[in-house]
This record gives C-alpha cells, sequence and structure tokens, in this order.
C-alpha cells in the first residue's frame, strides 16, 4: 500500500524572528507538515529558527535541510539534535547530508576531503548520530572517529529521532538505508569546486537510485520515506513558459522538466498526475518545496491522497 502524501516546506528567508514565525505559521495553516532550514556558511545557524518556528505553531515538525556533515563532530551534533528535539517537544528531523561546497571549507581552513573519505566519514557519523540519539551510547574505533561514550547526558523527547538523509551517489544511499528514517533524492551532483548541477534530474537517474535505494535496505525497505527536494515550482498560468525558462536556465531539455521530481511546472491536475504516477513508480511521498503560498493548492488537492 502507497504511502500518504506528505508536504514540507524549505524556508530560505530565516533573518529575524518575525519572520520565521510568519513562515512557520503560514506552512502550519496551508497544510504543510514540517518545515526546514539549512545549513551554509554566510547564514543563520541551522538550529535556532526551528525552535522558534516550533514555538509559534501547535504541530509543526522542524528539521534541517540538510546539514554538511563535514561541518559537525557527530557527538556534539547527537547533543545539540537531542537538546532541540527535548526544547520542542518532540519535532525534531535530523537530515544530513555530505557536504560539498569547497569555498565554504576553504574560508573556514576546513579540509573538503575527497569523495571516497567524505563518504567513509559520514557513514561512520550515520552510525554514531543514530546509537546516541537511539541509546545515548557509542563505541566506535573507525577511521575518521574513534569515540566511547556511556551517556551522551541528554535524552530526545522522541524514542526515535527521525533520521533524514539526502544525497544522489550509490554510497551514500547504501550508508543511509540501514539507519534512514527518510531518504531524499535530490538530483544534484557537483562541479569540481562543489557547484550543484541538474546532472541527476533525469528520470532514468531518480528510477536507478530508487532501484539502489531498495537494493540496499533489504528489509528496512519499507520502513524508509522516500523523499524529493523540489527545486522549481510553477502552478497555474503560465506555468509553460516557466517551464520552458527553467529548461534554459538549467541546461535541461524540455522532456526533462516534464519528468523530472525535482521541477514541477504545470496546473494543479498536472502536478497531481504527475506525483501520483512518481509515486507509484518510484515510492515517492515525501515532497520538499520552497515556495509554501504558490504550491498550497496542490497540498490541498493530495491532502486525502
Amino acid at each position: 500500500m502507497a504511502r500518504p502524501f506528505r508536504f514540507a516546506v524549505q524556508a530560505l528567508d530565516l533573518t529575524d524572528r518575525n519572520t520565521v514565525v510568519a513562515a512557520a505559521r503560514q506552512a502550519e495553516e496551508l497544510g504543510y507538515e514540517e518545515f526546514y532550514s539549512y545549513d551554509h556558511l554566510g547564514a543563520l545557524d541551522p538550529f535556532v529558527p526551528l525552535v522558534v518556528a516550533a514555538e509559534a505553531t501547535s504541530s509543526l515538525r522542524v528539521g534541517t535541510l540538510v546539514l554538511n556533515n563535514e561541518f559537525h563532530h557527530p557527538a556534539l551534533l547527537a547533543r545539540t539534535a537531542a537538546t532541540v528535539d527535548r526544547m520542542t517537544g518532540g519535532r525534531l528531523v535530523l537530515g544530513v547530508g555530505t557536504g560539498y561546497a569547497q569555498h565554504e571549507h576553504d574560508a573556514m581552513g576546513i579540509e573538503l576531503r575527497a569523495p571516497g573519505p567524505r563518504i567513509q566519514r559520514f557513514e561512520e557519523s550515520l552510525v554514531v548520530l543514530r546509537s546516541l540519539l537511539d541509546t545515548g551510547s557509542i563505541k566506535m574505533d573507525g577511521r575518521h572517529h574513534h569515540l566511547s561514550i556511556d551517556d551522551l547526558g541528554v535524552r530526545p523527547h522522541q524514542a526515535r529521532v527521525p533520521l533524514l538523509v539526502g544525497g544522489h551517489g550509490h554510497r551514500v544511499i547504501e550508508g543511509a538505508a540501514p539507519v534512514a528514517d527518510v531518504f531524499q533524492f535530490t538530483g544534484l551532483t557537483h562541479d569540481a569546486d562543489g557547484t550543484p548541477t541538474p546532472g541527476g534530474f533525469g528520470i532514468d537517474m531518480v528510477t536507478q537510485r530508487a532501484q539502489w535505494l531498495t537494493d540496499a535496505a533489504g528489509d528496512r525497505d519499507g520502513l524508509i520515506e522516500r523523499s524529493i527536494l523540489v527545486q522549481a515550482t510553477h502552478l497555474g498560468a503560465g506555468a509553460e513558459e516557466a517551464g520552458d525558462r527553467a529548461a534554459a536556465r538549467l541546461g535541461v531539455t524540455r522532456e526533462v522538466v516534464n519528468s523530472t521530481p525535482f521541477l514541477l511546472f504545470g496546473s494543479v491536475e498536472q502536478i497531481v498526475d504527475k506525483l501520483e504516477s512518481l509515486r507509484e513508480a518510484l515510492g515517492i511521498s515525501h515532497i520538499v518545496v520552497r515556495d509554501a503560498e504558490r504550491f498550497a493548492p496542490a497540498v490541498t488537492a493530495l491532502a486525502a491522497r
């Protein structure tokens, strides 16, 4: 049986308390279940606005989309996540990824490891986070982390803090499969300096990764919610022209725009049909967008499906 659709918004403007409060309340009123921040040098801390958003709403879940694992020690990150989960009454979703932006690491004097070691460290971090959030303890003698923690000292409010892993590569999917509650397909590949590109937007690429997740998850496959981060949306009048502009801007064909999960252009009925087809074919049911108000008619139309 297909999972019901769930919708979330990634807020791009977190500049002050009033902005966060207004955006969080709007998201909840429009039927979104979750409210996400982001993690980049040059922007606000990813956790503090989430506490504000939770305080301003009654049931809206809050999360990070996604943390750069290279910026964080997993033991300290688990402590922060457990604390935020307690302060929000058990509403945290912890989203993590491998990190990619060379200039951010250069600015802080932090090495951006080559993809192999970076993913290896990420895999270890996922194990540490899952263990510390679930049990408060971890013993690990890995290649990147050497830990012996008997008691983290703070327990989350939830029995299991949902762990969202976002990524595109085979090894990220394999590392996520044993521990993640949500896997988010991003469709993003990266240039040598970390600049994101739509190299994975083709539906064949997404289909391949969905199969990789099925294969890697084994018996856990049914426990992992499948998610997409939608890069751009346009509902209603002007959608055809907006799709053409997106194709030109991204350097992809109009066929890719029409089929990819990461771009949603069309009437409400067309978007409903597209998302239902993607759920049936690939199991994708968790949809994250960035324009809560304009996408709201699709949320309403799919609320009971």
